[in-house]
């Protein structure tokens, strides 16, 4: 079931998503997958609940399909009527629709589950790819705001790694120091600008 429905929505996203979309892309759903897999495993997540875990996953920006504004709404929408067509009950798909929500912008998941989809959305703030994803947004950001400089950029950046938190143990323990190291060289950046 996980392969016809992974191969239908990644499809669609290589296909239809906008082209200015540099972060919000076929290969951050991968990456999110790919977290989310590997966060079950260290937060003893198996069985069904990976499957449904797994599947959030690949639906979590699925709402960038139709547009940017109040994407995990739509997100869930479009699940809730695509996996109909599957095995899935009404409860295992509000169990997917709370996980996408609880993706966005401030992060409260309340469940295991969706603090480790949560989690995989925003892991890469404590790893070595920061740099990396946070020049791809900025470019997407840039989409909508073409004045936004990089010192503006950096300064939200700021503001963002200050309030976020992680929900896993996993992220707490391995993650947040790297994401403070992080933080520390934006404000060097901010500094020297």
């Amino acid at each position: 079931m996980f392969e016809k429905i992974y191969k239908k929505v990644m499809s669609r996203l290589e296909k239809s998503l906008p082209s200015w979309l540099h972060y919000h892309s076929p290969g951050h759903t991968r990456y999110v997958l790919d977290k989310v897999i590997f966060l079950a495993e260290k937060e003893g997540v198996s069985g069904k609940d990976l499957l449904l875990l797994k599947i959030a996953a690949v639906y979590h920006d699925a709402g960038f399909l139709i547009g940017p504004k109040d994407h995990e709404r739509t997100g869930c929408r479009l699940a809730a009527e695509e996996l109909k067509d599957y095995d899935l009950s009404g409860e295992d798909i509000e169990k997917i629709c709370g996980m996408i929500m609880a993706t966005r912008i401030p992060q409260k998941p309340k469940t295991k589950l969706e603090k480790i989809l949560a989690d995989a959305d925003l892991e890469y703030l404590g790893t070595e790819k920061f740099e990396e994803f946070g020049k791809d947004l900025y470019k997407e950001r840039q989409h909508f705001d073409a004045g936004l400089s990089l010192e503006e950029w950096n300064k939200v950046q700021v503001e963002f790694l200050s309030q976020h938190s992680y929900h896993t143990n996993y992220c707490k323990t391995y993650r947040e120091p790297l994401k403070q190291q992080n933080l520390r060289y934006l404000l060097q950046e901010i500094d020297q600008g």
